[in-house]
């Protein structure tokens, strides 16, 4: 019986090969769009679960007053966390900046990311060692613990406990500890750790200087919500800040949900990824969609095998199984060839979203959610042609009643046409909107100059030459201005409350400020326009106390006349010799915050270059030149302001690239659906069309006979898909506090490019049957 049931699915499939290679063609693009996007999903969520004890792992984080969180944590909250917070078993903290310094073994040397960490990291994240306890050798100042990567560039082999390295050229450290290499996928992904306290200075000590990342292992018995209560009141009884409390986040979920509302996460990352899923769950049903399309219109060229089998006594449930088969049978020729088609795309998906996704033939939990999604997809394809199909009733279907009573199979495929159609229009919609967005961030003015600006970090000598090395790149004709900053300052991170000082400060009031140290310069060099006052002057030497605000800052104070007046900022007393224009501190999701500058050039760790219009190219050479000069030690690198700027919208930029690209395939496969609907309608249309020919019908009027109803659906289509796109896109958008506004022709053009498409892809088929000799027609019939 099973090998009958095969014979007539694949006679039937050969016999109708144009809808067999329109149906294996759709669902092959439609499960591969699946495949990968389930691979994408499925490494995002592999992030940080990679630790042995993860359940028991949780971040640090700090609450603010308007219920955002952020990382940043004061330097001896660990400690306090581990001696008064009982549920807490271990508790560690690193810099919240990664540092890549110099790494230097005899002749061979290379910069290397690692950070300082505090005593209990190895007892937090409990790591794989290859060679010595890496806890016991993080308790020496003067030993470091290194992974297996470094040992082998630098050692030749990951017995390297005893060898030493010289550590950003200004010290040596004995390995005491070699562990294996962490993966890139989590939150703590280095190669190097050193003991935190070689670089601890008073400042680090101060519960209000917010600098640092804080991660905590709980004992077993312990809860997440039992620790946050003892926590409650802890930066509240230590720190100026009475309004911010700490909270803890699983490690696991720090990836994902980055974004709070209340004190409470309510997205992030996995915002994108809900995305991703629902985009290639759209194209999948499209797929699937063309499949029920095409077997429902093909449904009256099987009625009589119908009828027949039943006669001689065939069940319902036996047709079901037959029409089911057949379907499993294009599911699974579907699912063979989205295997090459995503195994294809791979590098380009790769080298487009920087990943490194692979099909791994030894991933049983792969393979095996494949076969389930092939399976799946054959039965929601099959089921209604199946159930369709052995519902007919035998005397009706050979009597050729059947042929009269189809406006309820009609009306589902029309149904389907919509349906199928809506989600192409939301995703043409979604392109757009995206687009302009992503365009809108590239060319917005951010009140500050990113063209035209290099930046390279500040390490070795020039921290303690930098203004001399300043003065020396300033005599290049090819370089127009030169600064130093703390951090970039399109991405500025560093905040503090309660340490502003002004005259007139209400004693209750407890203000969030964000601070940057800075070199000369900074305003040329940025080209920020002052509102009032000047920037830092290299010959006064007062300046070392005072400071630059930007105009939030001068609103937040309420300050009408702020140059001139005193204010202390983290108990250093100055006064204000310049006000900004307010500019875009960080991504444009973020509104503008009130902004402090102190001059420091001592505590910069980034040089910024402006280049001369149409010299970037002398610049750069100059600029290498001055670096070997002056830190001959280290390797010279360089990195353009803008490419920065580009990072900050990384998932912003990959869902636009998604939604083009798998936009694109939703609409191919929608037109493939609509192709061989077209093609169906013109061949069970012939006898009509020959008729209307003889009696003087021109080829244009058939043409439009033909693609006015599809051209109804898909307006139908616009009608549901246009208020849905308006609700998400601008449920998207409120995601920024700069942004477009939803306007009436995004939802014009969209609607004009599906009717343009469909109307070409129906008119092929309406053309092709319209030109046909009418003599042939009648006669075929």
């Amino acid at each position: 019986m099973l090998q009958n049931y095969f014979k007539i699915a694949w006679r039937n499939l050969w016999r109708n090969r144009l809808l067999t290679t329109i149906n294996v063609t759709g669902l092959a693009l439609g499960l591969a769009c699946a495949l990968l996007i389930g691979l994408w999903v499925n490494d995002e969520l592999s992030f940080n679960r990679s630790y042995k004890n993860l359940d028991s792992l949780y971040a640090v984080k700090l609450v603010y007053a308007d219920g955002q969180a952020g990382d940043n944590t004061s330097g001896p909250l660990a400690e306090a966390l581990k001696e008064k917070v009982p549920g807490i078993e271990k508790a560690t903290k690193m810099t919240v900046w990664d540092n890549q310094f110099l790494i230097k073994v005899g002749q061979k040397s290379g910069k290397e990311t690692g950070n300082y960490v505090s005593d209990d990291f190895f007892e937090v994240f409990q790591l794989n060692a290859l060679q010595g306890s890496p806890s016991r050798a993080l308790q020496s100042p003067n030993q470091i613990v290194i992974s297996r990567k470094l040992a082998m560039t630098y050692f030749n082999t990951v017995q390297a406990v005893g060898q030493r390295l010289q550590l950003n050229g200004d010290k040596t450290y004995v390995v005491g500890a070699v562990i294996e290499d962490i993966p890139q996928n989590t939150s703590v992904h280095l190669d190097w750790f050193v003991n935190f306290k070689v670089q601890e200075e008073d400042y680090m000590r101060n519960w209000d200087n917010i600098m640092f990342k804080t991660y905590v292992r709980l004992n077993p018995a312990a809860t997440q919500e039992g620790a946050e209560r003892a926590m409650k009141t802890l930066l509240a009884q230590n720190s100026s800040d009475k309004t911010s409390r700490a909270i803890l986040q699983p490690l696991k979920d720090v990836y994902l949900y980055s974004d709070y509302a209340n004190g409470k996460p309510v997205g992030g990352r996995i915002d994108y990824l809900n995305v991703y899923g629902l985009v290639a769950i759209f194209i999948l049903l499209i797929a699937c969609v063309n499949f029920m399309n095409l077997a429902t219109a093909r449904a009256s060229m099987r009625a009589k095998e119908v009828g027949v089998r039943k006669v001689v006594g065939a069940m319902r449930s036996s047709l079901v199984n037959q029409f089911m088969g057949e379907s499993l049978l294009v599911s699974f020729v579907a699912g063979i060839l989205a295997v090459l088609i995503a195994w294809l795309m791979l590098p380009t998906i790769n080298a487009v979203f920087q990943k490194n996704l692979v099909l791994d033939g030894t991933d049983l939990k792969l393979w095996g959610s494949g076969l389930a999604l092939v399976i799946l997809t054959g039965l929601v394809a099959g089921s209604y042609p199946a159930f369709f199909l052995s519902s007919m009733k035998p005397v009706q279907v050979l009597k050729g009643v059947f042929k009269s009573n189809r406006n309820g199979a009609g009306t589902f495929r029309q149904s389907l046409v919509v349906i199928q159609f809506s989600l192409s229009i939301l995703l043409i919609i979604s392109m757009l909107v995206v687009g302009r967005q992503m365009a809108y961030v590239r060319t917005k003015h951010l009140g500050l100059s990113r063209e035209n600006v290099l930046y390279l970090p500040v390490e070795g000598e020039l921290r303690s030459k930098m203004e001399a090395f300043r003065q020396e790149l300033l005599r290049t004709n090819a370089i127009s201005a030169v600064t130093a900053t703390g951090e970039l300052p399109i991405n500025i991170g560093s905040s503090a409350s309660g340490q502003l000082q002004w005259p007139g400060k209400d004693p209750t009031t407890i203000e969030s400020i964000w601070h940057m140290w800075i070199g000369y310069d900074f305003v040329k060099t940025m080209n920020v326009q002052l509102a009032g006052g000047r920037d830092f002057d290299p010959t006064s030497p007062a300046d070392q106390a005072n400071y630059l605000i930007n105009e939030s800052a001068a609103k937040l104070m309420a300050l009408k006349n702020p140059v001139g007046q005193p204010i202390t900022y983290q108990s250093k007393k100055g006064q204000i010799i310049g006000v900004m224009k307010d500019f875009h501190m960080s991504s444009l999701h973020e509104p503008i915050k009130p902004l402090i500058f102190r001059l420091k050039p001592d505590w910069t760790n980034f040089v910024l270059v402006k280049t001369a219009p149409g010299q970037t190219v002398e610049a750069i050479q100059a600029l290498e030149q001055t670096v070997r000069k002056f830190n001959p030690d280290y390797p010279f690198e360089y990195h353009f302001l803008n490419e920065n700027y580009e990072k900050l919208y990384h998932s912003e930029t990959l869902v636009n690239t998604l939604v083009n690209y798998f936009g694109g395939l939703a609409i191919l496969i929608s037109c493939l659906g609509l192709f061989g609907l077209a093609a169906f309608t013109a061949e069970r249309r012939t006898k009509e069309i020959g008729v209307r020919k003889v009696l003087g019908a021109s080829a244009g009027s058939i043409v439009a006979l033909l693609s006015r109803d599809f051209l109804k659906l898909v307006f139908v289509a616009l009608l549901i898909a246009t208020p849905l796109a308006w609700y998400f896109m601008d449920r998207w958008l409120q995601d920024f506090a700069y942004r477009v506004e939803l306007s009436w022709w995004m939802f014009v053009l969209a609607g004009g490019m599906a009717m343009l498409i469909a109307l070409a892809t129906v008119s092929f088929q309406s053309l092709k049957a319209a030109l046909v000799n009418p003599v042939k027609s009648l006669k075929s019939e």
